[in-house]
């Protein structure tokens, strides 16, 4: 049997191939407390946000326990956008024919639009981030994964609730969707359980934009491992990916939507989310900002309204993390072996006491143009110089004294000055310990005749 055959066989019994079903309920009661699955994605993605934030934070320099502070803020404002927006973009639900506005209230039955709760939940962040002085954009950048895990997470609570799914469709992968009754007989798809019954089977769009989050959140990890990210552009590219995935999953659908020119209007804030998040990745200060921007009160924060305040911090944080980046690069340079300003290594064991020791070597050497040394036991004699004065070992001119007691000037002999032409270093080394020595016997035979000099002049006198 041939492919082709078998591909054709599973279109014609894709009847009887087995579809992804549904739930047979999404609540369950316990005693007087109804336990609601969708509720429970929701909170399991956030514990999951928060734990994950938390590590990716300190990892990154900042202090244990500012994930969980900020989230103080940010959670109730992203659950009241969110279902702020899901009302909005949906009124006809609530406000409508047949619509009950109370039910705009209930938040356990579904509907939280993911761009008012980014919306509204960044703004708490933003308060959080203030109250305890650190950087939004670091923030951002360290939760960013871990929000969209969320979001994944959360899809799970749409597949309970039997929602977000998309057109009709005969793939082997299709979604059962169930009629669910309530204890009375009554019709109830939210709280009721399933009989069974398949009403239809549609595109599992929710578990689309499930998968797609998940391959974002790899994504964003490797991207920032490798090209450390920063100043809230890895924030910017987690929603634009999630936009990308949003926008196909939504020409999939045609569930009751708020549509602006025949497009629904979800659409629309994908595209315009998506050009935004793109531009502040292309403009935003480059780099990754240092440990100490990290800690409370680092970092004057502007305000978001001021711009060239924003503009300056972001040059001052360009310029903090390029100096950061030299001193890595240094310290990594030192551990590996020590290297001349010119770029070439020295051999890994050569200390650097060593090194200043023969670079004091080849100074002296250079200035003296021989290097003297002494016998063992014995104190070091002055070594030959160019130089004249009482310190030095050798003068140009030495004073002798002639027998009248009158002062003569001698010619410097020629191994007396190391100095007076270049010389190999052989040469120079055996010129001065020649220096050295005829500077010696002159120094005794000066000694001498001005002690014979003395005792004559005494004898005269």
């Amino acid at each position: 049997m041939t492919l082709r055959v078998l591909a054709d066989s599973a279109v014609a019994n894709s009847d009887v191939l087995a579809y992804i079903p549904s739930p047979s309920q999404g609540v369950w009661q316990i005693g007087p407390f109804p336990l609601r699955a969708y509720a429970l994605c929701i909170i399991i993605g956030i514990v999951v946000a928060i734990w994950w934030g938390e590590r990716r934070w300190q990892e990154r320099g900042g202090r244990s326990g500012t994930v969980l502070d900020v989230a103080m803020f940010a959670v109730p404002f992203g659950l009241i956008g969110g279902r702020l927006y899901h009302v909005a973009t949906d009124w006809q639900k609530y406000f409508g024919d047949g619509g009950h506005p109370v039910d705009a209230l209930k938040i356990y039955q579904g509907g939280l639009g993911i761009w008012g709760a980014v919306f509204l939940g960044g703004i708490g962040a933003w308060i959080g981030c203030r109250v305890y002085r650190i950087p939004l954009p670091a923030f951002g950048d360290a939760v960013a994964p871990p929000i969209l895990l969320a979001q994944a997470i959360g899809r799970l609570g749409n597949y309970f609730n039997q929602e977000l799914y998309g057109r009709e469709t005969d793939l082997p992968w299709g979604l059962e969707i169930y009629l669910r009754f309530d204890d009375n007989g009554k019709l109830d798809m939210m709280n009721g359980v399933s009989t069974g019954v398949v009403e239809k089977v549609v595109q599992p769009t929710f578990l689309y934009e499930m998968v797609w989050n998940l391959l974002i959140v790899v994504l964003l990890v490797q991207l920032d491992k490798r090209f450390r990210i920063g100043h809230g552009r890895l924030f910017a590219l987690y929603v634009a990916g999630y936009c990308v995935g949003r926008f196909v999953v939504e020409l999939l659908r045609d569930d009751e939507a708020t549509h602006i020119a025949g497009i629904r209007v979800n659409s629309f804030t994908s595209a315009l989310v998506f050009l935004a998040a793109i531009v502040y990745f292309v403009f935003a200060t480059k780099g990754r900002e240092t440990v100490d921007m990290l800690q409370p009160d680092a970092v004057k924060r502007p305000w978001p309204w001021q711009f060239s305040e924003l503009r300056a911090a972001g040059e001052r944080a360009q310029a903090a993390a390029a100096v950061a980046g030299i001193a890595d690069a240094e310290a990594a340079s030192d551990d590996g072996g020590t290297s001349d300003d010119d770029g070439t290594s020295d051999d890994a064991g050569t200390s650097d006491e060593a090194k200043k020791n023969e670079a004091d070597a080849s100074e002296t050497e250079a200035k003296s143009g021989a290097t003297v040394k002494p016998p063992e036991g014995e104190k070091p004699e002055p070594a030959a110089t160019s130089a004249a004065g009482p310190e030095s070992g050798t003068a140009e001119t030495s004073a002798v004294v002639d027998e009248d007691g009158a002062s003569s000037a001698a010619e410097p002999s020629e191994t007396s000055s190391a100095t007076s032409k270049p010389a190999s270093a052989s040469e120079s080394g055996e010129s001065a310990a020649s220096g050295v020595n005829d500077t010696d016997d002159s120094a005794s035979t000066s000694e001498n005749e001005s002690t014979d000099g003395k005792k004559d002049t005494a004898d005269k006198s």
